[in-house]
């Protein structure tokens, strides 16, 4: 019996890595072209600055065209594992939250994308042209930091709801505001996972976005859940109420 359940356990986390390693890999391939620029990138000598720029440029035009959509459509296999569904169709799975949530993922890779760039344009200004406004840098810094956390919500309502994209963007960094343990405790997680990529970096290849994924949809699905508690919470105190209120009307009727 124990030997049973021993290989029973193993052949479960096979069965789990296998499926981790397959939707890893289809976000790679269709990441390939950012990821390809973002490591020519990191190798380039800091004396070649027209080179960076250029990268630079390259990056910024690539992000919302192959690493938003990619992303969203990971999230597409992550949530259905999170939701109960492990056996689903990694491939067509993956492939139709591509498809789906393309237009979505464009727009909103586009509006982050932006934003990313003239939060870092204007903390190279302060921090090292204006020394005087360093503390305007570190300001910048912290916002940047926001947007960046907000990017797992953005993810996770874009494979979750069926919403407009406006209504995504302003919902992803509210909640990111209002709720910010669940959040942050995903940054905490992300950055631990990329820190052990970094020492072993055949994991990105292998399954770490896939697990930063899943754990972030993780957190986001616990909040959703408790947000909608409270909502039917909410809703049912105000159903008492109104039949309370029909009560005492009933009574005051019949008084009279």
């Amino acid at each position: 019996m124990e030997f049973r359940g021993l290989t029973g356990g193993i052949y479960r986390l096979t069965e789990w890595i296998m499926r981790l390693s397959g939707t890893n890999l289809l976000w790679v391939l269709c990441s390939a072209p950012f990821l390809f620029i973002l490591y020519l990138r990191l190798a380039i000598d800091p004396q070649y600055v027209n080179e960076a720029l250029t990268l630079n440029w390259a990056l910024g035009i690539l992000a919302p065209v192959t690493l938003f959509p990619a992303t969203s459509a990971l999230f597409t296999v992550v949530r259905k594992w999170v939701m109960g569904d492990p056996d689903v169709k990694i491939m067509r799975t993956f492939f139709r939250g591509y498809k789906e949530n393309y237009k979505q993922s464009l727009v909103g890779g586009l509006f982050y994308t932006v934003l990313f760039v003239v939060m870092y344009v204007d903390i190279t200004v302060y921090m090292v042209q204006f020394p005087n406004l360093q503390l305007f840098g570190i300001l910048m810094l912290i916002l940047m930091i926001l947007l960046f956390v907000s990017l797992f919500n953005f993810f996770s309502m874009v494979a979750h709801y069926h919403m407009k994209i406006g209504g995504i963007l302003k919902n992803a960094i509210l909640l990111t505001l209002l709720r910010p343990f669940r959040v942050f405790s995903t940054l905490i997680g992300a950055i631990a996972i990329l820190y052990i990529g970094w020492q072993m970096p055949v994991l990105y290849v292998i399954c770490a976005v896939s697990v930063m994924a899943w754990f972030a949809f993780f957190n986001f699905y616990a909040t959703f859940l408790k947000m909608q508690e409270q909502a039917k919470k909410r809703e049912e105190a105000q159903n008492s109420d109104e039949e309370s209120e029909l009560i005492e009307l009933g009574k005051e009727k019949k008084e009279k």
